[in-house]
């Protein structure tokens, strides 16, 4: 697999450039800056994991809350800056449907094929259910429903103090995970996976996730330039580019990692990529693009259509209910993926 997005790397990202300064036909060239992506946001992952492994697990879970999404947030960033507010909302609804349903649906699914029941530890289960809940429920839902006795101003001054709160608690998170609470809640059989050795040295590690950042963010800014004649000539809304194309571009190679540990019955890593992400997304990325929004002349408010509001929340409930007794089967994950292809299909033909 590795070997694949090396390929996809070496060959897109010189292409991508040419065909920039070449200015091929914007249809042609988003399809060409999506794979690409997709093999830029592998390394990024590989060094992200290497730092975090090197530079131990405290340090590790800030280096992932930072680096864990940074290909959503950097397309999200260059979205935001040219506009394109329902891409970048589209986009974070995607990736949190994405990697509850669809991540978690085909993982479940194919480990489930090989192995008849895969468990994983049921406490961080019931915990990363609490948080699913206070990061979209309580911190989505809320301004929605006030949003409608508010206005503007206060709606801005709403979401950004939310967004501030979501970020203290995310990181509260991780200090409960990492530091007070490391290992308490883990089986012993789970004790020997914590000793991994890092695939990169420091400085190579430093020096691809630079790189690939780089060269992320150049590609970005042309992708969001695509992204509105791709969606006229195919007739698709760019809300579904963003809930659909988007998010799973930027979450490609996590979602390849996640469907292998299943595979080889490590579901507590599955778990943790799918859920673990959703969470990043939705209490680091989501605030920080809201602050972000600030500076720019559109303000990205915590306020979400109610169509992604409904297809998250959906999305949670169906992921607690399925995960919070530690055991899945592959029925378990037709049943995620068939939400995910009617959430789908919804947002196509909205």
């Amino acid at each position: 697999m590795n070997f694949i997005f090396l390929v996809i790397t070496i060959i897109g990202v010189p292409v991508s450039i040419i065909g920039s300064l070449l200015h091929w036909t914007p249809t042609l060239m988003f399809i060409i800056f999506c794979i690409t992506i997709i093999g830029l946001a592998s390394f990024m992952g590989r060094a992200t994991e290497s730092l975090s492994i090197v530079a131990g697990p405290s340090i590790g879970g800030l280096l992932n809350a930072t680096f864990g999404n940074a290909v959503e947030l950097i397309i999200s960033i260059f979205s935001l800056k040219a506009g394109l507010i329902n891409v970048v909302m589209a986009s974070i609804t995607g990736s949190i449907i994405g990697n509850l349903l669809l991540v978690g649906g085909l993982s479940f699914l194919i480990g489930g094929l090989k192995y008849k029941r895969q468990q994983f530890n049921i406490f961080e289960a019931r915990h990363n259910g609490g948080l699913l809940m206070f990061a979209i429920i309580v911190s989505f839902v809320f301004p929605l429903v006030f949003s409608t006795q508010l206005n503007s101003s206060e709606v801005r001054v709403l979401s950004a103090a939310i967004s501030i709160i979501m970020i203290i608690i995310y990181l509260f998170a991780l200090f409960f995970k990492l530091v007070t609470h490391r290992g308490v809640y883990k089986k012993n059989e789970a004790a020997a996976e914590e000793h991994e050795e890092p695939e990169w040295g420091l400085w190579k590690s430093v020096i691809i996730l630079c790189v690939a950042t780089i060269f992320v963010a150049y590609i970005s800014e042309n992708l969001v330039h695509t992204i509105k004649p791709v969606a006229e000539s195919f007739g698709w809304s760019e809300i579904f580019i963003g809930v659909i194309i988007v998010a799973i571009v930027g979450n490609a190679a996590e979602h390849a990692s996640a469907i292998m540990m299943a595979y080889k019955n490590r579901m507590g890593v599955t778990v943790e990529i799918a859920i673990g992400s959703t969470l990043q997304i939705a209490m680091f990325v989501a605030p920080i693009l809201v602050l972000l929004s600030l500076a720019f002349t559109n303000f990205l408010p915590l306020v979400f259509p109610v169509t992604d509001l409904v297809a998250m929340v959906l999305s949670v409930l169906l992921t607690i209910s399925i995960t919070t007794d530690g055991d899945t089967n592959w029925f378990e994950g037709a049943l995620l993926l068939a939400s995910y292809v009617i959430m789908g299909l919804g947002f196509y033909l909205l």
